[in-house]
């Protein structure tokens, strides 16, 4: 009787690529063989995985993202939740012995709100506001038991308010009256006096996100001095580009700020290249984590101290004192006198911005080249 089993050694299965053993090799993962997980390599515990998902450097960075949370709330909230009027410049125009009376009361006030000094002429007065040496000015009339305010609330409406507010105080006192006189107020489309404020937000944002992208995209911390001068060199076309932006829709297109369309131009540009410059500069010299502090210095700072909302005059000690010395505060000055001022006191803010820039640029190439020498010190590279 014939076996049904072949005579003969079984066969030997055939050697391919993947072994004798199955596809899989020894552990045999393969067709009919086993599926346990070879020891030490099973699949990543909660730990491992945890570390994966969240490294030590994204907790850093998440860190660094909830202080500059915490300082934008500090900062907005802190400069303008109580807004007092501090050293606000007033001219007294009036006979001598009025004049030497009001101005004395006026500076004894309680809180400072005023720096006054008398002012010869009402012509005098008017002029100093307009140039900016002035805030306001009162015009006593010996003959009339009415007085006249001259203001220019172009240069912030929240100080004009408030000087209103205390003037009239003071001659209700003395049973006299006051009117008021608007030298200089904002244009029908500029509302409350604030596209100044915002047209320079937009510049600012502008320049330093351009310099962070390039920074994200091709190293914070560029390869070689050369490739940091690129992309330095590279921000003066996006400024000139969003300088010209800018004017063109504040002025042109929307009217909030017009006749003034080549001043607008230049500042622009200006801004957005000491911005930028500035921020690569915060780049090469501390990474990823120069992006944060651009956004402190430009923005969490910045913006609540660059005279917009309130202007120098109404702001925490703090931030009146900051203001002054950063681009937003600079660019700020710069559109308003620019605009509505004839461009009075407008050369140290651009003095400002300009350093800015230029700072930004040696200080970028100067880290650079730092960076790269002591990277070929220790051997390592760039």
């Amino acid at each position: 009787m014939a076996s049904d089993t072949p005579h003969g050694p079984p066969p030997t299965p055939p050697e391919g690529p993947q072994g004798p053993e199955g596809p899989q090799g020894p552990a045999g993962n393969g067709p009919g063989g086993s599926h346990e997980v070879p020891a030490g390599r099973g699949t990543p515990g909660f730990a491992a995985d945890l570390r994966d998902a969240v490294s030590l450097r994204a907790v850093l960075l998440m860190a660094g993202v909830l202080a500059l949370q915490l300082g934008f709330i500090l900062s907005y909230v802190g400069a303008f939740h109580s807004p007092k009027p501090h050293h606000i410049a007033v001219g007294v125009v009036a006979p001598a012995q009025v004049a030497g009376k009001l101005t004395g009361r006026l500076n004894a006030l309680s809180g400072n709100p005023f720096k006054a000094r008398a002012v010869p002429t009402a012509r005098q007065a008017r002029d100093r506001i307009l140039a900016r040496d002035l805030d306001a000015a009162i015009v006593v009339s010996p003959q009339t038991r009415t007085d006249t305010l001259l203001v220019a609330s172009a240069a912030g409406p929240s100080v004009s308010t408030v000087t209103t507010q205390i003037a009239q105080r003071i001659e209700t006192g003395q049973n006299r009256q006051i009117r008021i006189t608007d030298l200089r107020a904002p244009g029908p489309k500029d509302g409350r006096g604030l596209s100044s404020f915002y047209v320079v937000i937009g510049w600012m944002i502008g320049g330093y996100l351009v310099a962070a992208i390039m920074g994200v995209t091709g190293g914070t911390r560029p390869a070689t001095v050369r490739r940091t001068g690129f992309r330095l060199a590279g921000l003066v076309p996006y400024a000139i580009l969003s300088g010209l932006g800018g004017a063109l829709i504040i002025d042109p297109v929307l009217g909030a700020l017009t006749g003034h369309f080549w001043a607008l131009f230049g500042i622009g540009a200006l801004i957005v290249l000491a911005a930028g410059a500035a921020t690569v500069a915060f780049q090469v010299l501390l990474g990823v984590v120069g992006i944060g502090l651009a956004i402190l210095v430009f923005v969490v700072l910045g913006n609540p101290s660059a005279g917009g909302a309130y202007p120098n005059s109404l702001l925490p000690p703090f931030w009146r004192a900051i203001g002054p010395w950063l681009p937003p505060g600079a660019g700020t000055t710069a559109v308003r006198n620019s605009v509505y001022f004839g461009a009075h006191h407008t050369t140290g803010p651009l003095w400002v911005l300009a350093v800015y820039a230029a700072a930004g640029i040696l200080v970028a190439l100067a880290a650079s080249a730092l960076h790269l020498r002591r990277a070929a010190t220790r051997g390592a590279p760039a």
